[in-house]
């Protein structure tokens, strides 16, 4: 095991990141426009999600984000965001593969019992 790590995520956040990345499509933070367009409520971003789900694995390389020679997931299912209690991320690191200095790190996140990222692979280079 790599790491584990619960993240939670409010509306704050979501504004947050709206700021920091520049999207600002409204599903992420208002919910009648969710609700217009068939979501089950105001969804975190998918970056936000991807860089939630990554940083265990860069904090165990000591934060050296330039490590991190590869990583790749599929979107599986949303991360809905509640007004009041926000949600929950449930972040596993384990080592999947090691080939020398370069170890694939395997993401596993899950919300509300649920996986939300399918193979959700870091492919991280493990000298100095």
């Amino acid at each position: 095991m790599v790491a584990e790590r619960t993240v939670h995520l409010t509306r704050d956040s979501l504004v947050r990141y709206a700021g920091a990345s520049g999207d600002f499509n409204p599903i992420h933070y208002r919910d009648d426009v969710a609700a217009f367009v068939g979501l089950p409520g105001v969804l975190a971003h998918g970056m936000l999600t991807m860089g939630v789900a990554v940083q265990p694995v860069i904090d165990w390389l000591g934060g050296d984000s330039g490590r991190v020679l590869d990583y790749r997931t599929r979107f599986t299912r949303p991360v809905v965001v509640d007004p009041v209690e926000g949600a929950e991320l449930e972040v596993t690191a384990k080592i999947g593969a090691l080939d020398g200095e370069r170890v694939r790190i395997d993401l596993t996140v899950v919300f509300g019992g649920q996986t939300v990222l399918g193979r959700a692979q870091v492919q991280v280079d493990l000298a100095p």
